[in-house]
């Protein structure tokens, strides 16, 4: 989704016990039993006492375990999210290895698909020699993009990214969305950036183009053809809007007609795109970067056939790489995950397996999943702390200084239309139609590709699915949905750190309490106020609203952009405003829901913290994470979330750390109470 939250948890196996807040609540005392991490649910050893948590409340925190913790090799960061993925990996693996040793289920036959190393090699680059040859036999620029568009519904990488989802501005209906697209490197400023980092990636990706034609048997003259492709991508990258511009939903909708296309984005053959992605019934669009289509058709119409044509042969292979022989595989590896992440070797090939069938058949995998591993105990308390979270952020917006009462009337009226989802669909995806070929794992891929396309494609005039989710229950992820107006929980976020039910109940408020509040609040960041309770984007508040919070938003943005996690490379603060709002907001909002906990009694001290320095504890545990040098500077070009020591210390700008660890002038954290930053 635009705005999804990624975090990142162990599978929910308990019910969420001492949690609830009610009106008459009183502490929850202390559980017996142990829990997963230390003695309350934080783990101490992993604390840095020297260092003051004014200077840095991630070190202090987290400090020692980053000391101790090696980077695993076959990954470019390491933390908790990536600690609770990799048990979720093996959980997932157990469902579709008893899957695999009986023939003739899809998902396990998937599962050996993938697994059978040596079929995959036997074949070479066999499985995309048929698409490679319909690219050659395109007879002008015109043939050429229609056949690249056919492939798109099979997974092959487009010049143009093209989805279905709801009309923001009419959400009741879906529509043709399409954008820009067509780059092999993670961003435009891969291109574009005068930086001697990324000019040294700039001639591994010109290499590595090399070697992929040789693979495919096509290495003639391969260095200077690998060079003529990466000529046409700079140029698709010159007329790419930012990220920071694309992820401005007023500035990315424009509904155009489809004979807009023509008089709009002139040298695309759009009347047999729109065949071959079978949208022809289709009027309008929308739009989200208007003048990077006209430049990107611009761009197509004057490159030379034969260089969109290993264009086209690059993205296939590239594409397809993970399904087809070892040397493929591996050569696309060294580029991407060795030089773009800085991650020394590949997963383990099972690991990789379970993502790609996850990816392909997530809720068949999903309904075996929520059996073994989500009681219906877990998702009914998890259903009443969102409920519980959602109540602090109904206090919280109607003590709000700065809105005016008629938007705050409006703001709650937006909270309460909330649809919450806890941990799996209330109805199961149907694979029936999804043909699954055991020993024909890039055919699976190709049919699994086209099947979620034509699944969608579906959609297109009915009903909308408010049933529908967008992620599976074993993701280790959240989201909020701003035209579906709804926040959604996947069953594996209901573990440790973020949840543990023998755990402290501040910890447990500081982790998934905290996870909750962060999504209630991207309803109500940057992007998600402008849409309203029936997830209609529009202007809903008074200019007043808008220009308060906008003051407010403009100083989180400097705040960000002040910090420097590599040199020369710092956070881009408009880039990550949405999720540093919906940090700040949400850490706030569960800390009034962990106090409500207690019904007006004392937290008691556990391990000589305070229930107040706990609750932030638990929010700084769950941000530790180390990262490789390639992988950080990726995210701090791409990313819309700020790295973990950063959303550690979101904590500045809040009174209660304060008063909990006491930070005192000078140290490096602190911040005049005029100058933190106070939104929801």
């Amino acid at each position: 989704m635009r705005r999804s939250f990624i975090v990142t948890s162990l599978l929910a196996t308990a019910a969420i016990a001492g949690i609830a807040i009610a009106k008459d609540a009183t502490p929850m005392a202390q559980t017996a039993a142990k829990p997963e991490i230390g003695s309350f649910g934080f783990d101490e050893p992993g604390m840095d006492r020297q260092v003051k948590p004014g200077d840095s409340f991630a070190d202090y925190a987290s400090g020692g375990w980053k000391k101790a913790t090696e980077i695993p090799a076959d990954r470019s960061a390491y933390g908790m999210f990536h600690r609770l993925q990799d048990r979720s990996l093996e959980q997932t693996r157990a469902i579709l290895e008893e899957s695999a040793a009986k023939p003739g289920t899809k998902i396990g036959d998937f599962y050996a698909s993938y697994m059978d190393q040596a079929a995959i090699d036997a074949k070479g680059a066999g499985p995309i020699q048929p698409w490679l040859a319909q690219v050659k036999a395109a007879g002008d620029r015109n043939a050429l993009a229609v056949t690249m568009a056919k492939l798109q519904r099979q997974g092959v990488g487009g010049l143009l990214s093209l989805f279905i989802n709801q009309d923001e501005k009419a959400p009741e209906r879906y529509v043709v969305h399409l954008s820009q697209g067509g780059i092999g490197l993670p961003d435009r400023d891969y291109y574009l950036k005068d930086d001697p980092k990324l000019a040294a990636v700039r001639q591994a990706y010109l290499a590595n183009s090399a070697k992929m034609f040789e693979l495919i048997g096509d290495g003639a003259n391969a260095a200077a053809r690998a060079q003529a492709v990466y000529e046409f991508e700079k140029q698709l990258a010159q007329v790419h809007w930012t990220r920071i511009d694309s992820r401005d939903d007023d500035k990315t909708y424009n509904k155009w007609s489809a004979a807009d296309l023509d008089t709009k984005a002139p040298g695309m053959p759009w009347g047999a795109l729109r065949e071959a992605y079978g949208i022809t019934g289709e009027q309008e669009l929308i739009v989200s970067q208007p003048s990077a289509i006209t430049g990107e058709a611009k761009v197509f119409a004057a490159t030379p056939i034969e260089v969109l044509r290993d264009y086209a042969a690059l993205r296939i292979v590239r594409s397809y790489a993970a399904y087809l022989a070892k040397p493929i595989d591996d050569t696309n590896f060294e580029f991407y995950g060795k030089i773009l992440s800085g991650q020394p070797q590949q997963r383990d090939r099972w690991k990789r397996a379970v993502t790609v069938v996850t990816g392909a058949m997530g809720e068949e995998i999903g309904k075996a999943y929520v059996a073994r591993y989500f009681p219906p105990a877990t998702k009914a308390a998890a259903d009443q702390l969102v409920k519980n979270v959602i109540a602090a952020m109904g206090d919280r917006i109607r003590n709000l200084s700065w809105m005016t009462p008629e938007t705050k009337q409006k703001a709650l009226v937006k909270l309460a239309s909330f649809t919450p989802k806890i941990g799996y669909p209330s109805r199961w995806r149907d694979y029936s139609t999804l043909n699954v070929v055991r020993g024909d794992i890039a055919g699976n891929i190709a049919r699994a590709n086209a099947f979620e396309y034509n699944r969608n494609l579906a959609k297109l005039g009915k009903p909308i699915d408010r049933g529908e989710w967008f992620m599976t229950p074993m993701t280790i992820n959240a989201y909020a949905n701003p035209v579906m107006n709804e926040i959604v929980f996947p069953a594996a976020i209901l573990q440790p750190p973020f949840f543990d039910a023998k755990a402290d109940p501040a910890v447990n408020y500081g982790g998934i309490g905290a996870v909750i509040g962060h999504e209630i609040s991207h309803h109500f960041d940057d992007q998600g106020r402008k849409y309203d309770p029936t997830g209609k984007l529009t202007d809903w508040w008074t200019p007043a609203d808008v220009a308060a919070f906008d003051k407010l938003t403009a100083q989180l943005v400097k705040q960000y952009d002040g910090y420097e996690p590599l040199p020369g490379q710092h956070v881009q603060g408009a880039l990550t405003l949405g999720e540093n709002i919906a940090d700040l907001a949400g850490l706030s909002v569960a800390l009034d829901a962990y106090h409500k906990s207690l019904g007006g009694k004392p937290a008691p001290v556990i391990g000589g913290f305070t229930g107040d320095q706990r609750f932030y504890l638990g929010w700084a545990q769950v941000w530790r994470t180390k990262y490789r040098e390639a992988a950080l500077r990726q995210q701090l070009l791409t990313d819309p979330h700020s790295p973990g020591d950063e959303r550690a210390s979101v904590v500045r700008n809040l009174d209660p750390w304060y008063a909990a660890f006491k930070p005192q002038p000078g140290e490096k954290l602190y911040l005049a109470n005029g100058d933190r930053v106070r939104i929801w």
